[in-house]
């Protein structure tokens, strides 16, 4: 059988043979070519669209405007037109009425809160009282379901006492501390007077200490009023109104922050049941010599934070320690599970000292109590 000639189907006869074949007999099933169109980029006319913008503009924000109160207004209620009135501010700064940290130019504004100088100075402590921390700790040992936290600085000598000063404590009622000082504070930027008056709204009653919660709404109560019975009553009504005056949380934490605490902080309006505003014995112990003996306030707001502190009607606890020749200038704070009392002591010899005692108990557990005014008297008299 003869080999077939593969060059064949390779030569010129076949080749042309096949292509004429195809191309009569497919002729409806040839594949055009497919061009490729290439779509020129319009140039973007930028004058263009500012035109367009701007004339979108004028029409939204003066021929619509125009157009309503002219033609249309009368149709709708007459307050209507309160819907045109744009607040462009409010539109930039969306949070300036509840969020704002200072006052420029008549306009609370946001601030930083990055300072290169705190403005309260820390007390200067020399050597520590062995002997007064031996006996308060013997003291705590016959309380053992009770944890506290102590803190003792005489001026004289600069000499102290730390049990657990550092450590994180429900604040209480003593946070109304750094709000008296920032009160007084904003008084003295010329932000307000002490004869300033708040109308009480029931947005700001509050339950526990105090008796403006049960007062009348819609009535009027100063400053002076407002911050005379947050100390001596910690009424927790006239706190909030107070914190409101000043700014609310935000303003106060952003004070406290600029004096250099590190751990003071409020979480929460009063009254604050669950602990969550807080503190240590011994940043409550700097506010308290700040605004002692520093120049953080005017003698004039010393004296009349120092005639607050006086009048302190809860006598029950550091001051049922002390003999009744001494003086003290204090705040107390309880919210059941932590008690605590704060101030500033002077003896009938003269001497005078900061003391701080915190006591986390079980629930309204009498012994806080206790602990507390046994510790003052072992403190006073080793003062001596």
């Amino acid at each position: 059988m003869p080999k077939p000639d593969y060059n064949y189907y390779n030569n010129d006869a076949y080749s042309n043979l096949y292509e004429q074949f195809y191309f009569q007999e497919q002729s409806a099933n040839r594949i055009k070519p497919i061009r490729k169109t290439i779509k020129k980029k319009k140039k973007k006319n930028i004058i263009k669209k500012v035109i367009s913008y701007s004339f979108f503009a004028f029409l939204l924000f003066f021929v619509l405007p125009y157009s309503f109160r002219t033609y249309i207004a009368d149709i709708f209620p007459h307050n209507s037109e309160k819907m045109l009135n744009i607040d462009y501010y409010k539109l930039m700064f969306p949070t300036h009425g509840y969020l704002y940290k200072d006052l420029f130019l008549g306009k609370y504004i946001l601030k930083d809160t990055q300072y290169d100088k705190n403005l309260m100075v820390d007390m200067e402590e020399t050597t520590q009282r062995l002997v007064l921390k031996s006996q308060l700790l013997s003291l705590a040992e016959k309380y053992r379901r009770i944890k506290p936290a102590v803190y003792v600085w005489e001026y004289n000598t600069g000499t102290y006492v730390d049990i657990n000063a550092d450590e994180v404590f429900p604040a209480a009622s003593i946070i109304k501390i750094p709000i008296l000082i920032e009160l007084f504070r904003e008084i003295e930027n010329g932000k307000f007077d002490l004869s300033d008056k708040m109308i009480l709204d029931d947005y700001y009653r509050a339950s526990g200490s105090g008796k403006l919660q049960y007062s009348q709404g819609g009535i009027a109560h100063s400053m002076d009023k407002l911050a005379r019975i947050m100390i001596e009553n910690s009424d927790n009504s006239a706190t909030n109104m107070i914190m409101a005056k000043i700014g609310g949380m935000p303003e106060i934490n952003r004070a406290m922050k600029r004096w250099g605490l590190k751990v003071t902080h409020i979480n929460n309006w009063l009254p604050d049941l669950d602990g969550t505003n807080v503190t240590t014995a011994r940043e409550i112990a700097k506010m308290f010599y700040n605004a002692d003996s520093t120049n953080i306030l005017t003698t004039h707001s010393k004296r009349q934070i120092g005639d607050y502190l006086s009048h302190v009607k809860n006598n029950r606890l550091l001051k049922a320690g002390l003999p009744s020749d001494a003086v003290l200038l204090h705040k107390t704070g309880d919210i059941g599970f932590m008690l605590g009392d704060a101030g500033i002591v002077k003896t009938s010899t003269g001497k005078k000292y900061i003391v701080v005692i915190l006591a986390k108990r079980p629930y309204n557990n009498m012994q806080g109590k206790d602990f507390i005014v046994k510790a003052s008297e072992i403190i006073y008299k080793n003062m001596l």
